[in-house]
This record gives structure tokens, sequence and C-alpha cells, in this order.
């Protein structure tokens, strides 16, 4: 993620941000944190106060309430849409904590095709520049071995679901199944209203909410391009602009994040 705050607040329809600056960032990995949209009561413990859209710092890597330590998180900065209603780590987030995750693109690994070849790193975004919003998930956590004065961490999860199948039109969606079988699911801005704003609901209204994100996640996905970009995004330690630079196949480089 590399904008301005103002300027994502503005495409999330945010009311206020619980940060005073979003340093550009072009090699997120787990464990990081991230900008994630949550809404809520004006005031948490009173449901007669307006819901209002908030913009948070979370740890990416999903952490119940129940864990022992962050360390669980290092696995679960994923949650797969197919069984994320009945896993524990998930299973009550989805009914009540759902996030948006703002990212202006992610990188994906293409397996190499002929032994001895090495894998390649693409850069996935929306052709507008527009920002993508992942469903997402989120928790409060705190140390249990700690005084009652320990902070809350909160943290975060991205909703997977199937790639598109080979042969997808457009080009984008044919081009994703190839890349990965795996896809982070996209949701447009009706879609994001309603998994935001629907409060707590029972297992089955979940699983509707899930199956929705899911049937929709194509058609946004639709309006992305990928391109290879240079393997160096490969090592956290690398960071900038130039980790999205269309790699140059005469060599070197052109002209989540």
């Amino acid at each position: 993620m590399a904008r301005a705050i103002g300027d994502l607040m503005a495409a999330a329809g945010v009311d206020n941000a619980h940060f005073e600056d979003l340093h550009p960032d072009y090699n997120v990995a787990p464990t990081k944190d991230i900008p994630v949209v949550v809404e809520h009561f004006q005031n948490p413990r009173d449901a007669s106060t307006e819901w209002q859209r908030n913009l948070y710092m979370a740890r990416w890597g999903l952490v119940p309430a129940w864990a022992k330590d962050l360390s669980f998180g290092q696995r679960t900065f994923n949650a797969r849409a197919e069984t994320v209603i009945e896993k524990p780590s998930f299973r009550a987030a989805v009914k009540s904590r759902r996030a948006a995750i703002p990212v202006d693109g992610y990188y994906e690994w293409l397996a190499p095709q002929t032994k001895g070849e090495r894998k390649q790193p693409y850069y996935v975004s929306p052709k507008d520049g527009s920002p993508i919003f992942f469903a997402g998930l989120y928790e409060w956590w705190k140390d249990p071995s700690a005084d009652n004065d320990a902070p809350w961490v909160l943290s975060t999860t991205i909703l997977t679901g199937a790639s598109p199948e080979t042969g997808s039109e457009p080009k984008i969606l044919d081009e994703l199944a190839g890349l990965h079988d795996r896809l982070p699911l996209p949701m447009s801005t009706a879609m994001m209203r309603e998994w935001l704003s629907a409060g707590e609901v029972t297992k089955d209204e979940a699983a509707h909410l899930v199956d929705a994100v899911v049937a929709g996640a194509y058609d946004v996905a639709a309006e992305w391009e990928m391109y290879p970009v240079d393997p160096m995004v490969g090592s956290v330690h690398n960071n900038g602009s130039q980790l999205i630079d269309p790699l140059d196949p005469n060599g070197g480089q052109g002209t989540l994040v």
C-alpha cells in the first residue's frame, strides 16, 4: 500500500482513521501491520448509536482471543472461504468481525513450467489504479500471561477462494487461473457495504455472506491486470516502488502492496 491516508479514506468511505500516517510499503509480508476497514457502532458498547466506518492498522495473521501467543497468527494470514465457517480459528470472527483489507495490488509467484527454471513473481492490480478491497476478518487479542495493562492487539486475515477455471474470459481471468490455484477474494463497493454492515449474524447468514463474496469476486478481478516483476521482491529486505516496475523481457527493470 502506497497512497496518502486521505486518498485511502475517501476510496474506502471511511469516517475515522485511528492512525496519523500511512507509510508506503511495497513488500508487505505476514505479521506486518496493514490497514483494515471495519464498521461498528459509534459507541461500540451501545447498539443505539450510529454505525461508523473506521480505518485501523492491524497485524496480518489472525490471532483469536483464545490463542496463547501472537505466533498463532503466522499460520492464519489467509482463511479459505470453503472452511471459514467451520474452522475454529475463524468461525467466531466471520459471524461478527468482518473487515475489508485495502491494497494497491499483490504479488503471486508462477511455478516453473520446466525443470531448472526459477519461479517468476507477478504483480496483480486494478487497471485503473484504484485500490482492491479484499474480504477479511479481524480479532482483538491480549496476552493472557500479562497483567491487565497489557495492550490489545488487532489482527486480521484475508479470505481466499478457488481461482477461475482455465480458459475463462476475459483474458485476465485465464491468466489468474494459470498463476495460482487460489485467489484472494476482492469485493465490489456494494459487496463491501453488505460484508461490513451486516452486524452480528448467524452461522447460516455468515455462510450466505461468504458465498456472496465468492460469487462476485471474478467480476471484480476481471478489471485487473498482471505482469512479471523482478524476483528481488522475494526478500522482505527489499522495498520501494521499483518492485512493481514491469520486468524488461531483455533483462532488468522497465522505465501488498
